[in-house]
C-alpha cells in the first residue's frame, strides 16, 4: 500500500466514525485513538516478522495495554 493509499484509508476510517454524529466527542476521539493503536500494532508486526520475537511480544503487549487504558477513560 502506498503512503497516499494509507493516508486515504485512515482518513476514511475516521470519517466513518465522525459521520455518525458528534454526540460525545470524547467517545469519538477514543474510537480514533483505538484505530491508531491498532495501526501501530499491525505495522510493527509486519515490519518485525523476522526480528526478536520477545521484543515484538513486549511491543504488542504495551500497545494492547494502551488500548485498554483508552477504553477505560
Amino acid at each position: 500500500m502506498t503512503e497516499q493509499e494509507k493516508a486515504e484509508e485512515l482518513i476514511n476510517r475516521y470519517l466513518k466514525i465522525l459521520a455518525g454524529g458528534m454526540y460525545d466527542v470524547r467517545e469519538e476521539a477514543k474510537k480514533c485513538a483505538i484505530i491508531c493503536v491498532d495501526e501501530c500494532i499491525k505495522e510493527h508486526c509486519h515490519e518485525s516478522e523476522h526480528k526478536d520475537p520477545l521484543a515484538q511480544d513486549r511491543w504488542i503487549e504495551y500497545w494492547q495495554e494502551v488500548k485498554e487504558e483508552i477504553k477505560n477513560l
